[in-house]
């Protein structure tokens, strides 16, 4: 992936700063996208494509981990780089711990601020790929049928046909026909992989498992 490829989405309410950074990620190739406030990138949402952000922490409308609540509400995969001269050790851990990719203070260097954008968009691409995954997983999972689903929910929690059976009122044969179909759907082999099919789509966790 080539820098041209990546857009850096920074959002501060400094113009000035605002147009520094920009200068500064044109030169280095990427593109840019500036935003004076946490809601007008919220009224502008960035696309689907390769990037990250450069979060400002304190300015109008929005503070900067408002902002980041929000995009990981709207399952944003974008890295965010907060920025900012008023950090605080406890608003850094914060951020860090909400997924931020990096917290760095005010002024910041060329070479401090260049690496930590290219972490990001190497983070960025792990995301996505993550993302691909579990996306086709849910695909899989939502080609059952509700009962294959119910078969499915009560197999990855280790119930045996014959508990199955009783459970949902029917035969064993007939479970072990919706079994074989659920296996089949899911493009797996063995109850393991069926299982760990479950636990990355958190369906061990819910109960019943009735829902991707």
């Amino acid at each position: 992936m080539s820098n041209a490829q990546s857009v850096i989405h920074v959002v501060d309410d400094d113009k000035s700063f605002r147009n520094a950074v920009a200068r500064l990620l044109w030169a280095a190739g990427y593109q840019v996208a500036l935003y004076e406030s946490g809601d007008h990138l919220l009224a502008n949402p960035p696309g689907s494509g390769p990037g990250c952000i450069l979060l400002d922490i304190r300015m109008s409308g929005l503070s900067g981990l408002e902002l980041q609540d929000r995009l990981s509400k709207l399952n944003s995969i974008l890295p965010i780089i907060f920025l900012t001269g008023y950090g605080s050790i406890p608003m850094s851990v914060h951020a860090i711990k909400a997924g931020a990719e990096d917290f760095l203070s005010k002024p910041v260097s060329k070479a401090t601020l260049l690496e930590a954008v290219e972490r990001a968009l190497v983070r960025y691409q792990e995301r996505r790929r993550q993302r691909g995954t579990l996306d086709g997983l849910h695909a899989l999972v939502s080609t059952l049928t509700p009962r294959e689903r119910e078969v499915f929910a009560l197999v990855v929690r280790g119930k045996l046909n014959k508990q199955i059976a009783h459970q949902l009122s029917t035969s064993q044969r007939t479970i072990k026909a919706h079994r074989h179909a659920v296996m089949e759907k899911l493009k797996v082999q063995s109850l393991a992989e069926a299982v760990s099919i479950a636990e990355r789509l958190g369906l061990l966790a819910a109960p019943g498992g009735s829902s991707a």
